[in-house]
């Protein structure tokens, strides 16, 4: 009986599921534990690079690189399109204002109302070789400040917008200035006076806008201080001055000129707006 017993009872705790003992079991984890060193220190930097690469890709991608250089690229030839205008029309301006300069000069020389040096009035068209590039350069800054000035105001000019206006507003300007010059009056107030009308209804019929009527003067008082002051250190003179040292008409010539330089330039304005916005929407 007490052999059946022992049998019964080593019988009922199978092989594999007997306890370990307590050092059996101490060995075992530290060998575990080794492994698990030895697997982390084989690893290396395996792990960072995993997570470093698992992150979100902060590159661009080829689309939105094609595109900041496409964006970059239509920025630089706007630029360069603005630029190209500009010089354009400083141009044309300048152009303008040499072509007007030596025929009035001319007009003004052959009547005896302006008088230069003798050796002047050889050169082409009896005019002095500073009066062209001068009258030019003026032109073009007048000419370009007239639609800058529009737009800083944002009053655009939009009264006959059309080169037809454009080139009556210079017929009446250059016979403004013949007027002066063959017009013949008991005296310059008279003729002074009408002069002034003329101006003014240039003004009113061509532009209408209170920035061309201020820049207009403005050019006047300004060319006017600049020929009194060429006349008094004799560069040239005028025949029976009665406004200091040039004639009283001469600021309403001024005038005029400013006024219609400045149509030029807006109309020159208008073009080049048109031709861009046909650029945009060709593209």
């Amino acid at each position: 009986m007490p052999r059946l017993h022992d049998h019964f009872w080593s019988c009922s705790y199978p092989q594999r599921a007997r306890p370990q003992s307590p050092l059996r079991a101490r060995a075992a984890a530290g060998l575990a534990a080794g492994v698990g060193d030895m697997i982390s220190s084989a690893a290396g930097p395996g792990p960072s690079l995993l997570v470093a690469h698992s992150g979100p890709d902060t590159d661009p991608s080829p689309r939105d690189r094609s595109a900041a250089s496409s964006g970059r690229r239509g920025g630089s030839s706007h630029t360069n399109s603005w630029h190209h205008h500009l010089v354009q029309r400083s141009l044309v301006l300048f152009l303008v204002g040499v072509v007007l300069a030596l025929v009035l000069n001319l007009l003004q020389i052959q009547r005896n109302v302006t008088l230069f040096p003798e050796e002047v009035i050889a050169t082409i068209f009896s005019s002095a070789w500073w009066v062209p590039p001068c009258c030019g350069t003026a032109a073009a800054v007048v000419g370009l400040l007239y639609p800058c000035i529009d737009s800083h105001l944002g009053e655009p000019h939009k009264f006959k917008r059309e080169w037809a206006s454009v080139m009556r507003c210079i017929a009446v300007f250059v016979g403004i200035n013949h007027a002066s010059a063959k017009l013949d009056f008991a005296n310059n107030v008279q003729l002074s006076l009408t002069l002034a009308a003329l101006s003014l209804g240039l003004w009113w019929t061509f532009d209408r806008s209170r920035s061309g009527l201020g820049l207009g003067i403005t050019v006047a008082f300004l060319a006017t201080l600049i020929t009194q002051f060429l006349v008094y250190n004799g560069v040239y003179q005028y025949t029976s001055p009665d406004f200091l040292y040039i004639r009283s008409w001469l600021p309403c010539i001024f005038f005029s000129g400013g006024v219609t330089v400045g149509n030029i330039g807006r109309q020159l304005a208008m073009v080049s707006t048109a031709s861009k916005i046909k650029k945009l929407i060709h593209v």
